[in-house]
């Protein structure tokens, strides 16, 4: 097809690929190419690029104009899009072929304004960095002026964008202006310096500030202050890596990412963009893990591209009623300037690449996040969200990295097409617990105690898996070393523990009978617990005295640990408190609805209710009628509920489930009314029962001939930990006999081993053999052992990307063999080795009605293949087998060929990407010549040549069942290519 085709043909796609993410960059990138080779004229570029015009109406007319130019432009331009858009957009495109030199005309560059238009993609490129001294250079020579100066560096524009703005304006200049740039450049590269970093010299007074910004930083990071109230806890002594991973496949990435990572290029999604979020659900070290990042910047161990380091925490700005500046936001907020304060700002506008902000918990910000409002002037006072919203968004101060911590729930896509990159934060890993504990211990005996404890209940292992649930199980050693068999088992358990830990711990001499401690506590649960409710319901985190007294917390209560002094420079004037985790005011919010009698009585009910919770004005609804002292008009008139809201009020909601649990009935004896308690527990069982049947009813009806599919949300998840919590087993057999299913998918839900327990605990009460898909979540070794007890309702298990080793393999296969149903596994993007295929090779040897076995994108090589090898000689059911993406080479593929050769089960086999050559190919011919199933087989992106070829086309010869063999990316010419297909059409290249 012509090319002039393939742009009118494609027009819609090439529209989306280059404006979909908002930015304008992929478009002008085009442009640069299309005018450095001569097919644009300058009249056409700026007919384009009228300032104000829409980025889809800017494409528009560009491809109006390639169109009409004929086949050589758009060849050119098809050219360039293969270059510019990345891979993921380049594949839904047809550009192969187009891969023109891109490099500038020489032709007609007798003068310097013709040279820049030439080699303009490459200049834009290598001026990024060094704007300032260009200008600098312009002006000195009488060239530009200030307001040139001032309209190239508008806050608003990229460092491209300032770039291209500085080409422009040389080119109004003239031919003088172009030769001072192009010497300039050849000059700095002749004194070996780099383009891209400018030698900065800062005053003294900026030098002072720095140290200044260093010495607060460090101050307030020196000490774990996420559990604060108990002890201090030095950051150096507690701090345990968690596990993180980016959100998007990223094949520059090998092995697990470090702290600084984080800020680093690898997995950068959009280049353009200066945001990078790092996600995590509550409790998993985000704040932590920021914390850290700080205290290694103001050591000067870390970070040090950055001058700059200013840490925000968007509970604490909540509290900030005024509208601020950028400027103001900075200096009142994270450290003031004893002098020079414009000067220090200047240099903060003037180099935004070489300063870092950092906001900690958008998820705790009360207004959700929006783009609608555009704010540019770093000058200009509006309300702090407005601000942060266009920090965040790249409106404001461009070019200065912002790393902002969230939980996924409470980032939608609006926020996600300004993202650099996501990190996600995982929790610990088994490695990491153990590390954490011994930590937390001193006496390294009540260590190994702890862990020994942990390692006998499974459930509680993976409760640990959360930083903050481990802190608690650390620091409440004593009580679960002494409960034997009452071990926590679910999270409302674990919470109960440190809450008689602190109570305890601040009066030791009462008396300490488990029935008795909440009872002589109970004011304070009711003082804190109310606290925390109505902080809930305004979203507020952040507590004043004011705040206190009205729900009678006394000096009493917050000795208690539970609350602590918020750590804010903004709030001069009194000491403001806030509760030591987000986790632990739900709990407080949930004893509250649990143990008060003056809450309303459908409050329970509303907290449940699973219609959407954005368009129902959840929170007004539900708290105002919680609240019996609260004006109902008022209520009404409240704000609809951000995304923050949410998950915390799911969380207090699970909190709920568990304290009403009948495990937990004796600790409410003396205080509240058994009949009230028990209307709570029904109503609780009533919510969670209507919630499955919300989501039953949504399942569609399969496609005739297709088996009927769930496809789950998160809310599904989340009522499931809810009946966990509750530790009813009736209530999950009544839920699991009305789900009739055939797969159950739950792909993308962060799930983790909590999560894990927590299902398997609900589906093993299933009445029919399901499928069950966990792919791209969190499951990991100790997940997949939590999953074991309804192992036997799997009749397939799909568990791809879930960080996955052969130890968690080990474990998984011993169970497999036990249950009859099981007969499909799925295990690509794991951290799978040789090891982990003796357990495989046992399977197939065990279970002659195993159908699918999938172990792509892992370690396996040729030792691993051959001890599969011994488990497929004796099986006689298999009938699919993936291991690409591993490196099994032709040793490995002669094994599994002498294993396979008179296979009468198998009907797909995939090799892809394993460094197969010739010999491999020759060897798996014998399948082909000799298989009387096989349909399929993938052998694409190998190194066969056209020997392995010819071996194949003969087995073929013998075997007409075979539908296709898949050869593309071989080592085979064009003209080999065209030859076998000709001799052989199944053969697909």
């Amino acid at each position: 097809m012509f090319a002039q085709e393939l742009v009118l043909k494609q027009r819609t796609e090439i529209l989306h690929a280059l404006c979909s993410s908002g930015s304008a960059e992929h478009l002008e990138r085009v442009l640069d190419v299309l005018l450095a080779q001569g097919e644009l004229i300058w009249e056409e570029y700026q007919n384009i690029q009228v300032p104000g015009r829409a980025l889809y109406n800017k494409a528009r007319q560009l491809l109006d104009v390639v169109y009409t130019k004929g086949v050589n432009t758009c060849a050119l331009f098809l050219a360039a899009l293969k270059q510019v858009l990345p891979d993921a957009q380049e594949a839904n495109l047809s550009l192969s072929g187009y891969c023109l030199n891109l490099e500038g005309k020489e032709e007609n560059q007798s003068t310097s304004t013709q040279t820049l238009l030439a080699h303009r993609p490459s200049l834009v490129s290598r001026l990024q960095g060094c704007i300032n001294g260009t200008l600098q250079t312009l002006v000195e020579t009488g060239h530009f002026t200030s307001a040139d100066c001032d309209e190239v560096k508008l806050p608003i524009h990229t460092p491209t964008q300032q770039a291209r703005c500085l080409l422009d304006h040389v080119r109004a200049k003239g031919e003088s202006a172009a030769a001072v740039v192009l010497q300039y450049i050849e000059q700095t590269q002749e004194s070996g310096s780099s383009l891209n970093q400018e030698r900065l010299t800062p005053s003294k007074e900026f030098q002072t500030y720095q140290k200044k910004l260093s010495s607060s930083v460090s101050a307030q990071s020196c000490f774990l202050s996420t559990y604060g109230g108990t002890s201090h806890m030095s950051l150096d002594d507690i701090y345990t890596e968690g596990q993180l991973e980016l959100a998007h496949a990223c094949t520059d990435v090998h092995g697990p990412l470090n702290l600084e990572d984080i800020v680093g290029t690898a997995g950068t999604v959009n280049k353009e963009a200066d945001t990078v979020l790092l996600s995590g659900e509550a409790g998993s070290g985000k704040s932590t893990l920021l914390q850290r990042l700080h205290l290694l910047w103001a050591r000067g161990a870390a970070l040090q591209d950055f001058h700059l380091l200013f840490p925000f925490s968007c509970r604490r700005l909540n509290s900030e009623q005024r509208e601020l500046s950028v400027q103001e936001l900075l200096f009142q907020h994270c450290c003031w300037p004893d002098r020079e304060q414009e000067e220090i700002f200047q240099f903060i506008l003037d180099h935004p690449h070489l300063i870092l902000f950092t906001f900690d918990g958008l998820d705790e910000l009360k207004q959700g996040f929006s783009d609608e409002q555009r704010l540019c002037c770093p000058i200009q006072r509006a309300p702090v969200h407005v601000l942060l919203f266009n920090l965040i968004q790249g409106s404001l101060m461009k070019g200065v990295i912002k790393v902002v911590t969230s939980r996924p729930e409470a980032v939608g896509p609006t926020l996600k097409k300004h993202l650099r990159k996501e990190v996600l934060l995982k929790g610990f890993s088994p490695s990491g617990i153990d590390c954490f504990v011994r930590k937390h211990h001193s006496d390294s005996s009540v260590a190994a105690k702890v862990l020994q404890s942990l390692q006998t209940n499974t459930a509680l292992l993976g409760l640990c898996h959360s930083p903050v649930l481990c802190w608690i199980v650390s620091q409440c050693h004593k009580e679960l070393l002494g409960c034997g068999e009452g071990s926590p088992q679910t999270i409302t358990d674990v919470y109960l523990m440190i809450l008689q830990h602190f109570f305890q711990h601040q009066s030791p001499l009462k008396s300490t009978k488990r029935l008795g401690w909440l009872q002589e506590n109970l004011q304070t649960v009711l003082h804190l617990g109310q606290l925390a409710f109505e902080g809930i319901e305004t979203t507020c985190y952040v507590f004043s005295a004011k705040d206190l007294e009205s729900c009678g917390v006394i000096e009493k209560d917050i000795g208690m640990g539970f609350l602590i002094q918020s750590r804010d420079m903004s709030f001069t004037d009194s000491i403001r408190y806030e509760f030591f985790h987000v986790t632990m005011q739900c709990f407080f919010a949930a004893l509250y609805l649990v143990l008060s009698s003056t809450t309303d009585r459908s409050a329970i009910s509303k907290l449940f209710e699973l219609k959407d919770m954005r368009e129902t004005s959840l929170s007004s609804v539900c708290f105002s009628a919680c609240l019996a002292s609260k004006d109902q008009n008022e209520a009404a008139s409240e704000e609809d509920p951000t995304a923050t809201e949410i998950p915390n009020l799911q969380i207090t909601a699970t909190f709920v489930s568990g304290l009403l649990s009948n495990r937990h009935q004796g600790l409410w004896l003396h205080c509240c009314s058994s009949s009230i308690t028990e209307k709570k527990v029904r109503q609780v069982a009533r919510c969670l029962s209507k919630g499955m049947q919300q989501h039953f009813k949504s399942i569609p009806q399969p496609v005739p001939g297709e088996k009927k599919s769930m496809h789950a949300m998160p809310g599904f998840v989340w009522l499931i930990k809810c009946i966990y919590e509750m530790q009813e087993s009736r209530i999950a057999k009544e839920a699991m006999s009305k789900l009739e299913v055939d797969h159950l998918k739950l792909t993308y839900c962060n799930i983790g081993p909590v999560e894990c327990t927590a299902l398997a605990y609900v589906l093993q009460h299933l009445r029919n053999p399901v499928g069950l898909q966990l792919d791209n979540n969190s499951v990991g070794d100790v997940g997949v052992e939590q999953l074991l007890p309804c192992m036997h309702i799997c009749n397939s298990l799909y568990l791809r990307n879930n960080n996955i080793t052969d130890e968690g393999i080990r474990k998984l296969i011993a169970k497999g063999i036990q249950c009859e149903n099981f007969c499909k596994i799925a295990l690509f993007n794991n951290n799978l080795t040789d090891a982990c295929t003796q357990h495989f090779a046992a399977l197939l040897k065990n279970k002659q009605d195993f159908l699918s076995l999938r172990l792509g994108n892992n370690n396996i090589t040729a030792e691993g293949a051959k001890q599969l090898a011994e488990g497929l000689k004796v099986n006689r059911s298999l009938k699919h087998l993936g291991l690409w993406g591993n490196r099994i080479g032709d040793a490995g593929a002669e094994a599994l060929a002498n294993a396979l050769e008179n296979s009468e089960s198998l009907l797909w086999l995939s090799l892809v990407g394993n460094g197969v050559g010739s010999a491999g190919a020759c060897a798996l011919a014998k399948i082909i010549r000799n298989s009387t199933s096989l349909e399929e087989l993938w052998l694409t992106e190998n190194c066969i040549t056209k020997t392995g070829v010819e071996c194949l086309i003969q087995a073929l010869q013998h075997n007409t069942h075979v539908k296709s063999v898949w050869l593309r990316n071989n080592g085979l010419s064009l003209e080999e290519v065209e030859e076998m297909t000709q001799r052989e059409p199944r053969l697909i290249f």
